[in-house]
């Protein structure tokens, strides 16, 4: 008979750079305040473009925690990436200094974009300079996998490493590749997304979204759910998170602070946002069967939030069609609507909320909307004390890709 412990993925770690707090703590007292910092972007070049309201990380410097060498070689994408790696590490107790076992180290992100900053700056200087003064290492800051990589690098992780491509989707489904990466046994995954979209050039590439919202003022630009819902504001910035082995995480004496508990994935195509209620609701049915939870266990829901008017529509009914009764009943929360979605670094910051919430027990509101016009509990206004032993976090990306993911608070792991 074997004696050996299940091997089950528990958060440890939480690291946050994000438009409303740099560091978990701060973040989480912003979004348990329904603090709103979206604001007219200052980024330079901007100017003449028609997106006018953003989430802008500010006061942020990479240097404080990353050395010049890395920062030099890549993007602003990947220095919030690192960033948040540093601070995910050492709350989770890790450090950052040459891992004991670098093979049981691990490394997934997920990325929408990749470094359009870099990438336009050596742009710029291909057509105005010619080829000689393009710099080595724009072959590499753009792509959409140098945050893994210069993670790995850095760090020395040696484990199994990944960039997951699945739109804004992608965050929860880089947690979930790396819960099974435990289950599969690895030690631990550093695992997350941040993203850097508030370039001139990546904002020109964004144009062509029609869920983009160009509304100019910053507190009516962004209010899913509600009759004057006009799209989405992106933001820059992201989380990274410790998912480990729950026996490893307990030997070394580390708290738990939540467990990775159900995942489901689903794809509906880009052509119409009606089509994302059902494989909305399949990926959330798919979640709460690996996780072994009944619909009325869900103790709060972060919703996706889109911001457009049929994408909020799909949601709402998505959530009914896959918790039943329990649907309309249920908290539901959008903190991103005071911060903007960062992409794939949106359901990641929202897993992040979910843990601190319940470790706080407290369920955050939704800046800026004050009166839906769908069959929801969205908390608004103010934060709502409750018992909250389990969440599910809901995103999809706008080319059809849909993702549910269950967490449990991590003193209930054998739930």
């Amino acid at each position: 008979m074997s004696t050996q412990r299940p091997r089950r993925a528990a958060i440890t770690g939480i690291g946050v750079i994000a438009p409303n707090g740099l560091r978990a703590d701060a973040y989480w007292k912003s979004v348990k305040e329904g603090l709103g910092v979206l604001d007219r972007i200052t980024r330079e070049g901007c100017d003449h473009l028609p997106l006018r309201v953003a989430g802008e990380v500010r006061a942020f410097d990479a240097a404080d925690l990353i050395e010049e060498r890395f920062l030099v070689q890549t993007d602003r994408f990947s220095h919030f990436a690192m960033a948040a790696t540093v601070l995910a590490l050492d709350d989770a107790g890790l450090g950052s200094g040459d891992p004991a076992e670098p093979y049981d180290i691990g490394v997934v992100t997920a990325a929408g974009s990749g470094g359009g900053e870099f990438g336009q700056r050596e742009l710029q200087k291909l057509w105005g300079q010619g080829s000689r003064f393009v710099g080595p290492y724009q072959s590499i800051a753009w792509f959409y996998a140098a945050s893994t990589g210069q993670i790995s690098i850095r760090g020395g992780f040696k484990g199994p490493c990944g960039v997951v491509a699945s739109d804004e989707a992608g965050g929860l489904d880089a947690i979930a590749h790396a819960a099974r990466g435990v289950r599969r046994g690895t030690g631990a995954l550093l695992v997350g997304a941040a993203e850097a979209p508030l370039a001139p050039y990546s904002m020109v590439c964004q144009l062509g979204y029609p869920e983009l919202s160009t509304v100019e003022e910053p507190d009516r630009a962004y209010r899913p759910f509600t009759a004057g819902a006009c799209g989405f504001v992106p933001a820059e910035g992201g989380a990274m998170l410790v998912v480990e082995d729950e026996n490893r995480a307990r030997d070394r004496g580390a708290a738990v602070r939540a467990m990775v508990a159900g995942h489901s994935a689903t794809f509906t195509g880009a052509s119409r946002w009606e089509r994302s209620r059902e494989g909305l609701a399949h990926a959330i049915r798919g979640a709460l069967d690996e996780a072994g939870c009944a619909p009325e266990e869900i103790d709060v829901v972060f919703a996706d939030a889109l911001g457009v008017p049929e994408a909020d529509r799909a949601e709402a009914l998505a959530i009914a069609d896959a918790l039943g009764a329990h649907g309309t009943r249920v908290p539901v929360t959008a903190p991103k609507t005071g911060m903007g979605r960062a992409y794939c670094g949106a359901p990641v910051l929202d897993t992040a909320a979910a843990v601190l919430a319940m470790e706080h027990g407290q369920v955050p509101p939704t800046p800026n909307v004050f009166d839906i016009c769908h069959d929801l509990d969205l908390v608004m206004s103010r934060a709502r004390p409750a018992e909250l032993h389990t969440a599910l976090v809901l995103s999809r990306g706008l080319m059809g890709s849909n993702a549910a993911l269950v967490v449990r608070r991590g003193g209930d792991s054998a739930r």
